[in-house]
């Protein structure tokens, strides 16, 4: 009888301890010279990662393409699935790993019409930062992942308005 209240008391404790989340969205934009379709067909499928994302393996390991499905990235070494779909959108999570500090990792991908022919590629990163030392480290963190994913944006870009 004993055991399930200790059990939860370890529990309470524990959570106690642990730092609070502490969230964090970097938004991110680019101008696209062509429409919002033409940009998502050369560049909006879930494992076009691996086109824009030089040498970085993308495989589909479950699912049709849909809400569910999981790609494997980097050998395996990361896994992300996908959470939100549109027709010009795909948002995506990465799951939990035990015994490592699940960071609440998310990101959305769009295509969003501007006029009939440009549009903007958007990128939004959503992650807790509180496993960070100090402020140093947490501006440094999204500062690396905003630069690593602009730079992808660019790349995106000339891509989709590639002939």
């Amino acid at each position: 009888m004993y055991r399930p209240i200790t059990a939860l008391l370890a529990l309470a404790v524990s959570m106690s301890i642990q730092a609070a989340p502490e969230y964090v969205t970097i938004k991110m934009e680019i101008d696209v010279a062509k429409p919002a379709a033409e940009v998502w067909a050369k560049v909006g499928q879930y494992c076009d990662i691996g086109k824009w994302a030089k040498g970085l393996d993308c495989e589909i390991v479950s699912g049709d393409g849909g809400v569910g499905t999981v790609r494997s990235l980097a050998k395996g070494r990361i896994k992300e699935i996908m959470v939100g779909k549109t027709d010009l959108s795909y948002g995506y999570d990465q799951p939990v790993i035990e015994g490592k500090f699940y960071d609440q990792y998310h990101g959305f991908m769009e295509a969003k019409p501007v006029t009939s022919t440009t549009s903007k590629i958007l990128y939004t990163l959503m992650i807790d930062e509180s496993d960070k030392a100090d402020q140093a480290a947490k501006d440094a963190d999204v500062a690396r992942r905003r630069t690593q994913f602009e730079g992808l944006l660019k790349v995106m870009k000339e891509q989709a308005e590639a002939k």
